[in-house]
């Protein structure tokens, strides 16, 4: 704690509930005041002698908490003097007009046990002080924003609270879980349609589905041995499901989300997702741009509660992605304009140079048209990795960083050309 913050405190313990205050933050800027450790930083032998067998463990635990800190304008004098002499010398704790060294002069000793009875004594006031607040205020309950299958509307980035269908309402965490949960509510109506989308290549949605779990980079179940492709956006998701609510002759708009505030205030608690996310993208944020230098790609970019952030090369709707997830983490060039023939125009544009980039770069890499949605990219992914292991989170960051600078300098100059 900086000493700024510890004279706040003890200012408070001096000077709360009473109206005959004495000016700290004055006295303590001026060099009058200063903080004193009663238990010194230099052990003497009388002072070893005092605290007993175990003076090494207790100075090393005690010596700056609180318990064992006050105010004074005599520490010079004080220096490392025994106990006795801090409170009998002239201007000791005995003579202090500082009200809370009566406290200390009132002791004959101070041990192990007097620093214990000092740090409940200040506990006390300190809830006396800080007190927690209480209300019986309650705020007014939001309304979420709904949104049906059949509206027209851009729900990236968007936080999903609960569906309903059915008549059947259900909380969700994720568009992933809404996904499966949707998806297996039509299985168990009718689990051929399904089957078929799964045994056929040709009438399967978007290659969707498959009876392999292997046959994706992540997959959910939706029952008897049959998966869903869920490592996918959130538009495509929709998409999925709108084509599947023709077959199986349901009305979209039957199929109703309930959105979260984008801005929720928990979003960032202690222990959330967005926390984690928050915390790898400000370990990893800083390898990212020194990889790309001074004004590269990703200078202006800030730490997200996402699992993406993106850098830009100058052509709008285009950029370098870094997807941080807990099975892998992307390195990606998105084509993500607006309009979705400009975004396919682009890609189809790149792909013609497939064979020469994948050279350069020595590897495959992932092709994405994304017929089915609006956007298109290429990417490459480093699998065995999750942002909830912070030990892997080096391995991820240097992904990021080198492959966004690769694509870079290999793939853009193709998109600039």
């Amino acid at each position: 704690m900086n000493s700024k913050n510890k004279i706040y405190i003890l200012e408070r313990f001096e000077n709360f509930g009473t109206s005959e205050d004495k000016d700290v933050y004055r006295h303590c800027d001026d060099g009058t005041y200063s903080i004193e450790h009663i238990m010194p930083q230099h052990l003497t032998p009388v002072w070893q002698k005092e605290l007993g067998d175990d003076y090494e463990k207790i100075h090393e635990q005690w010596l700056h908490r609180m318990a064992n800190l006050t105010l004074t304008a005599y520490n010079s004098k004080y220096s490392n003097s025994s106990f006795t002499e801090k409170k009998t010398m002239q201007n000791g704790f005995d003579d202090s007009g500082i009200r809370m060294n009566t406290w200390i002069a009132k002791k004959d000793k101070w041990t192990l046990a007097e620093l214990k009875e000092r740090s409940e004594y200040l506990m006390g006031r300190a809830l006396t002080i800080w007190a927690a607040p209480v209300t019986e205020y309650k705020p007014e309950e939001k309304q979420l924003d709904t949104y049906t299958l059949e509206d027209e509307g851009e729900l990236t980035g968007r936080l999903i609270a609960k569906f309903t269908f059915k008549n059947t309402e259900q909380p969700v965490t994720s568009w992933v879980e809404m996904f499966q949960k949707v998806i297996q509510i039509l299985y168990a109506e009718d689990k051929a349609i399904i089957t078929k989308l799964a045994m056929s290549e040709e009438e399967n949605i978007a290659l969707h589905f498959n009876t392999n779990p292997d046959a994706f980079s992540k997959s959910l179940e939706i029952g008897d041995g049959i998966y869903v492709w869920t490592n996918t956006s959130t538009q495509s998701k929709l998409s999925v499901l709108s084509r599947l609510f023709k077959l199986y002759d349901e009305d979209p708009t039957d199929l109703v989300f309930y959105l979260r505030d984008e801005n929720e205030a928990n979003a960032d608690e202690p222990g959330s997702r967005y926390e984690l996310r928050r915390k790898y993208w400000t370990y990893a944020l800083p390898i990212i741009q020194k990889a790309h230098g001074k004004d590269g790609s990703f200078s202006n970019v800030n730490p997200s509660r996402d699992n993406w952030i993106n850098g830009f090369f100058g052509i709008g709707g285009f950029y370098l992605c870094c997807v941080a997830n807990y099975d892998a983490a992307r390195a990606e060039v998105v084509f993500g304009r607006g309009n979705k023939q400009e975004n396919k125009d682009a890609f189809d544009s790149l792909y013609t140079h497939k064979a020469e980039i994948e050279s350069a770069l020595g590897t495959t890499l992932q092709w994405n048209r994304g017929d089915d949605i609006k956007s298109s990219k290429v990417f490459i992914q480093l699998n065995n990795v999750s942002i909830e292991n912070e030990t892997d989170w080096l391995q991820m960051a240097n992904f990021h960083a080198d492959w966004t600078k690769k694509f870079y300098d290999v793939i853009v100059p193709y998109i600039k050309g």
